[in-house]
C-alpha cells in the first residue's frame, strides 16, 4: 500500500474505535485532550490520596464533601472560561475540551452530593428534608439538577435529537448553574471568604465579557479587556465592602482600605485583575502576530 493509502486506512480504523475522551472527532489520539483529561483527574487523585494516607481520618466525610464541592465549582468556572479563552487566544482546538471540562464539573459535584448522603448515613428522607428546608442546600441541589440535564445531553446523539438551536438554548443554563453554585458556596459563610469571593469575581468577568455588545470587540481588544478587568476588580472591592458592612456592621471604608494593605495578603479583587490583565496581554501578543502575518513581504 502507498503512504496515502495507509493513512486513509488508519483514519478509517480510528473512526471505528469507540469514542474516548482522549480522541479527536476523527478518532485519532489527541495529546491536548489527553493532557486536559489527566489534569481534570488530578484533583480526584489528590482527594483520594488524602483519604488513603489518613490525613483526614477523623473528618473524612467532611473533607470529601468540601473538596469535591470546591473542585466541582472551580472546574465549572473553567468550563465557562473556554469560549472567552478560544476567542482571546484565537486557538480553535481549545473548544474540543469544553464538553469534557463540563462533564468533569458534573462528576465532582455529583460526588459532592454522594459524600453528603454518606455523611447522613444514607438516610435519604433526612437528606431530602435538609435539602428542602435549608436554602443553601436547595440552591445547590437545583444547580446540580440542571447540570445533570446538561451532562445527559452532552453527546453528539443528543445534540442531533434536540437540534442545534434547542441544544444551545438548553446549555445556556450553564450561566445560571455557575451563579447558583457560587451562591450555594457563599451562603455557608457569614462573611465573605476568599475563594467564593474570587470565584464570584471571575464569574462576573466571564458574564460581562459575554454581555458586552459585539461592536466592542472585547474578545480581542487588549484595551477593552483591561478596562473590563479594572471594572470587575473595582466591583469586587465594593461588593465585598458592602457585604461585610451589612453582615458585621463594619465601616465599608475600612474594608475598601484593606484591599490596599498588602502587608498580610492580597484580596480577591487583585487576583481577578491580574488574571484579566494577563488575558489582555495575551490578546495583545496575538494581535501583534496577526499583524505580522498579514504584513506584505517586500
Amino acid at each position: 500500500m502507498t503512504r496515502p493509502s495507509l493513512a486513509a486506512a488508519s483514519d478509517r480504523f480510528a473512526l471505528r474505535l469507540p469514542p474516548m475522551p482522549w480522541r479527536d472527532r476523527a478518532g485519532r489520539f489527541s495529546p491536548f485532550k489527553a493532557a486536559t483529561l489527566a489534569l481534570l483527574i488530578v484533583p480526584g487523585l489528590w482527594i483520594v490520596s488524602g483519604l488513603l494516607l489518613g490525613r483526614y481520618s477523623a473528618l473524612a466525610t467532611e473533607y470529601l464533601i468540601e473538596e469535591t464541592g470546591a473542585w466541582g465549582i472551580r472546574i465549572l468556572m473553567l468550563s465557562l472560561a473556554v469560549t472567552p479563552l478560544r476567542r482571546i487566544v484565537d486557538w480553535a482546538p481549545v473548544m474540543q475540551v469544553r464538553r469534557m471540562v463540563g462533564v468533569a464539573a458534573f462528576v465532582y459535584l455529583a460526588l459532592h452530593l454522594v459524600a453528603y448522603i454518606l455523611d447522613q448515613k444514607f438516610d435519604l428522607v433526612r437528606v431530602a428534608t435538609e435539602i428542602a428546608l435549608r436554602t443553601y442546600l436547595t440552591i445547590g441541589f437545583v444547580a446540580l439538577a440542571l447540570l445533570t440535564a446538561l451532562a445527559a445531553t452532552s453527546t453528539d446523539a443528543m445534540i442531533k435529537r434536540l437540534g442545534g438551536r434547542r441544544w444551545r438554548l438548553l446549555h445556556k443554563a450553564a450561566y445560571l448553574i455557575g451563579a447558583l453554585a457560587i451562591l450555594h458556596q457563599s451562603m455557608q459563610f457569614k462573611l465573605p471568604e476568599f475563594e467564593p469571593t474570587l470565584l464570584g469575581a471571575l464569574y462576573a468577568w466571564l458574564m460581562l465579557w459575554r454581555a458586552l455588545p459585539a461592536r466592542f470587540e472585547v474578545g480581542r481588544s487588549p484595551v477593552r479587556l483591561a478596562i473590563l478587568s479594572l471594572a470587575v476588580a473595582a466591583l469586587t472591592m465594593l461588593g465585598e465592602a458592602v457585604w461585610i458592612a451589612l453582615a458585621a456592621g463594619v465601616d465599608p471604608r475600612m474594608v475598601l482600605a484593606a484591599n490596599f494593605d498588602f502587608e498580610y495578603e492580597f484580596r480577591p479583587a487583585w487576583f481577578v485583575l491580574a488574571a484579566g490583565l494577563a488575558t489582555a496581554g495575551v490578546a495583545a501578543v496575538r494581535g501583534t502576530f496577526r499583524m505580522v502575518r498579514r504584513a506584505p513581504v517586500h
